[in-house]
């Protein structure tokens, strides 16, 4: 399973760590990814999603309806 936000696309980030001498070593940010599952009133059954801690706020936001309905456009199997 890659380290992929379902909803918003976020990904890890690569960069350099920088220690006190200043050397550089390659480094990753990976996104804070959260397991969760949410229950889909239209087809009675629970489904569980690999979201962004800010993925999670838009759900809230939005709806899981209409999340799943974006997801369902852009060709995600869910």
């Amino acid at each position: 399973m890659s380290r992929r936000c379902e909803v918003t696309g976020a990904q890890p980030s690569f960069g350099n760590a920088v220690s006190h001498s200043h050397r550089r070593t390659r480094r990753r940010w990976n996104p804070n990814l959260q397991r969760h599952r949410y229950w889909l009133p239209s087809e009675k059954r629970w489904i569980t999603l690999t979201l962004t801690a800010k993925a999670l706020h838009t759900v809230d936001r939005k709806g899981i309806e209409t999340v799943v309905a974006e997801l369902r456009a852009r060709g995600v199997k869910i």
